[in-house]
Order: C-alpha cells, then sequence, then structure tokens
C-alpha cells in the first residue's frame, strides 16, 4: 500500500470552506459527494441493480451519504472499517406555511429543531438555504447566503431584569425572525422570493425543507489564530475529516485488508429515527447489497458484520475555563490535543476496552496522540450515533471526535490542530 497524504493545517483551512458552502445537511452531502468524485467515487442509485466490481461508490438519500470503496482484492466476507458521522446541526427551520408578521414587520415562521443555544441565534444575520421540491418531483439547492432575516433581542430597558435573572426565551413567541416590513401577510411570499432566487418559475415549487444559518464565515480567533470559530462543527466536523480520510485511503488503496465506508446520516440531533438517520436501515441496506453484489451469501454478510468496526465521530466536550466545575474533575480534554475517546459505562457512548484498543492502535499508527473523555458523575451524558449503529447492526463501535466549546451554539469553537489530527488518525483506522 502506498503511503497516503498525511493532513496538516491546510487541511483545516479546507473544513473553513467546507462548512461555509454547507448550509444545510443537503448542502453538506453534495459537497461531499463532489470531493468523492474528484477521488475517483461514483454515484450508484438504489433503484439499480448493483454491480461486484472494484473502486469506489456511493449512494445520496436526502440529507445522508454513504461512501465505500471496494479493493480488488475485496472478498465478498471481507468486514468493513466504517466512519460515522451526522450532516444535520441544531437550528431554526421553517413552518410549512411560513408567511408571518405582526404589527407592520413581515416575518417566517420557524420551528426549533434539535437542541440549539437559542440565545446564540438572537441578534445576528441569518441567511436562508434549503431544498426545494419541484412540480416534476426534483428537487433544487437554493442557498440565499446573504444577511436576510435577524430575530432581534428585547431591549434591556424593557426587560430589567435580563442582567439579574437570565434571558428566558420562549420558542414560539420570541425566535420568530424578521425579514422586512410589511402591513398585511401575504401568503406565498417566502417561496415566491426563493423562486425568483434560483431562476424557477412562478408556481413551480410545491414542496421545500428550508433552515437558517449564520452568514458570518468561519475564522481564525485569538493571538497566534490557535483557535477555529465557525459554524455546524457539530458534525460537519467529522463528516470533513472522514470525506478526506476515505479519498486519502482509496487513492493509495491497494491491499486494503477492509472496505472503508463513510456513513454520514441526517436527523441525529432530533433521534436518528427517520429513513436517513442512523436508527433507519440505510446503511446496514448498503452494506448488505455490497455483500451480495459481489456474489456473497447471508453467511458472508454475517461474517462480514462480525469483522466490522465502525468509529462514530462526534464532537465532544471541551474544558471549559469558566465552568471546569461542570466537568468530571480527572478528564479536561484541552483544545489542539488531539481527538477524544468517549466513554460511558451506561452506554451513552458505545466505547469499550476491546474498542478502546482500535482506536489506540489506529493513533499510535498515524502518530496522533488522543485524549479521554467521560462526563462528570452529577452531569447527564450526551449520546450519538454509536449506540444506535452498535445494537443495530451488531457492529463494534468506538465513539470518538473533537473537543470544542460552544457546542449547539450557531458558533461554535474548536482547536485548528484537531482537526487534521482526527483526519490522520481516521486514515489510520480506515487502513486497518
Amino acid at each position: 500500500m502506498s503511503e497516503p497524504h498525511r493532513f496538516d493545517r491546510g487541511h483545516t483551512d479546507d473544513l473553513m470552506t467546507f462548512l461555509a458552502a454547507s448550509p444545510t445537511p443537503y448542502h453538506a452531502v453534495a459537497n461531499t459527494a463532489e470531493r468523492l468524485e474528484k477521488a475517483g467515487f461514483k454515484q450508484v442509485a438504489e433503484t439499480d441493480a448493483w454491480d461486484g466490481s472494484s473502486g469506489g461508490k456511493y449512494v445520496l438519500r436526502g440529507g445522508a451519504i454513504i461512501a465505500w470503496y471496494i479493493p480488488e482484492s475485496a472478498a465478498a466476507h471481507t468486514p468493513y472499517r466504517i466512519v460515522g458521522a451526522h450532516t444535520d446541526s441544531p437550528n431554526l427551520r421553517v413552518k410549512p406555511l411560513p408567511d408571518a408578521g405582526a404589527h407592520g414587520w413581515r416575518q417566517v415562521a420557524v420551528e426549533i429543531y434539535g437542541g440549539p443555544l437559542m440565545n446564540s441565534w438572537l441578534d445576528r444575520d441569518l441567511g436562508l438555504a434549503g431544498r426545494l421540491t419541484l412540480r416534476d418531483g426534483s428537487t433544487r439547492l437554493v442557498n440565499v447566503d446573504r444577511p436576510l432575516l435577524r430575530v432581534p433581542q428585547l431591549a434591556i430597558h424593557l426587560d430589567r431584569s435580563v442582567s439579574s435573572e437570565g434571558l428566558k426565551l420562549d420558542k414560539q413567541r420570541h425566535l420568530q425572525p424578521v425579514w422586512g416590513l410589511s402591513d398585511t401577510v401575504r401568503d406565498g411570499d417566502l417561496i415566491a422570493f426563493l423562486e425568483s432566487e434560483s431562476d424557477l418559475a412562478a408556481g413551480e415549487v410545491t414542496g421545500w425543507d428550508l433552515m437558517v444559518h449564520s452568514v458570518e464565515p468561519p475564522a481564525y480567533l485569538g493571538r497566534d489564530k490557535e483557535l477555529l470559530a465557525g459554524p455546524r462543527m457539530d458534525n460537519l466536523l467529522s463528516v470533513h475529516a472522514a470525506t478526506a480520510a476515505l479519498a486519502a485511503v482509496a487513492t493509495g488503496g491497494a491491499g486494503l485488508p477492509y472496505i472503508p465506508v463513510l456513513a454520514a446520516f441526517d436527523h441525529e440531533e432530533n433521534g436518528s429515527q427517520s429513513d436517513t438517520g442512523a436508527d433507519g436501515p440505510l446503511l446496514g441496506s448498503v452494506l448488505e447489497r455490497s455483500v451480495f453484489a459481489r456474489g456473497g451469501s447471508y453467511e458472508d454478510k454475517a461474517r462480514a458484520f462480525a469483522g466490522t468496526v465502525c468509529l462514530s465521530s462526534d464532537t465532544g466536550h471541551a474544558v471549559h475555563p469558566n465552568y471546569a466545575e461542570r466537568h468530571d474533575p480527572t478528564h479536561h480534554p484541552r483544545v489542539n490535543g488531539g481527538p477524544i475517546l468517549k466513554v460511558n459505562v451506561n452506554n451513552r457512548y458505545a466505547t469499550d476496552g476491546s474498542g478502546r484498543a482500535v482506536w489506540a492502535a489506529a493513533c499510535e499508527k498515524a502518530n496522533v496522540p488522543f485524549q479521554s473523555f467521560v462526563s462528570n458523575n452529577s452531569m447527564p451524558c450526551g449520546t450519538t450515533i454509536g449506540p444506535i449503529t452498535a445494537a443495530r447492526h451488531g457492529i463494534k463501535t468506538v465513539d470518538i471526535g473533537v473537543a470544542i466549546l460552544s457546542m449547539h451554539s450557531a458558533r461554535e469553537l474548536c482547536g485548528v490542530d484537531d482537526p487534521h489530527l482526527l483526519a490522520n488518525a481516521m486514515v489510520a483506522f480506515l487502513e486497518g
């Protein structure tokens, strides 16, 4: 096997480009597919018959993408090495009847998706992006990436208690953005505007999946520019790293002992239960069809799954300098300290001792330091696609990621070195 590309800070520069170009899961998978195409991958349709030929392939479904590379030496029972991630982030999403307003203001009716830090969406210049469905059943991506909307905060003069008692937001009343002035609410205004933005005829759009995003671009931060501030790091940071790692492994893929896979799902932030979520059938269907396309049997599938390992890569919590007491006193992951191994004995993460050994071997091979994360016993622990993947498919799964601050904010913060360290560890893992 040829020596794969080793990522450096140029990877983080590229991450900034990817974040800015991916305001929605639909844009994220389109950009991922474009990058894989440049590495020689080809899209296969779920409605077509698949062949067992070698090379890179991928499936797109909504806001999810599954991509895999089959070495020429692969047998029907060859196990997989999977990196799993998710494409969605907490945000504000447009309701079915989007046109709203009051007291001379034109507004957009939005619903809360996932668990955002709601205050982080206040007083930001917001764009609007997503997927439009047309009368003929086709879809069109749209991205109005300029200041279009704003959720205005109430002036302190009208809420004197905010400084002493904290900001209290009602999800229904306080988070509806404004986007202009009007004495009347005109149904169809927002969609008509998006049709015009997309050079579509009036009335051509019959369905939509739209969400708002901050138009402030990612930026290096700090005296020495050792930090990166930007949107949707949870979890496009992992999607980007996994895409780069899979492309690198495929480029030098002769002699791979495993079939490397990228599985980037939608809807992790609200439970993963959808046809594009980790708790749906997509991954299992793709892996099973890949076995059968290579002439394999149910027995071959069982053998392949038994030898498969998945890295569930998602962001985690770096120790916060202002709230250190919220962290476990002996586990303080630091930014730029390398990716983290996430452990929870109640299976909120899927890592066990044998999984830790797999991860440690990959990091050692890549010469990448790693840290351990465990929650403070007095604090509830979040979860990931890891336990879902392990339980649904019977696949050994290890939860890892990059430590960040401001998770679920409209703008999150990480170290500039951790993204490329994560990508290098993923390369070593996928190589086996």
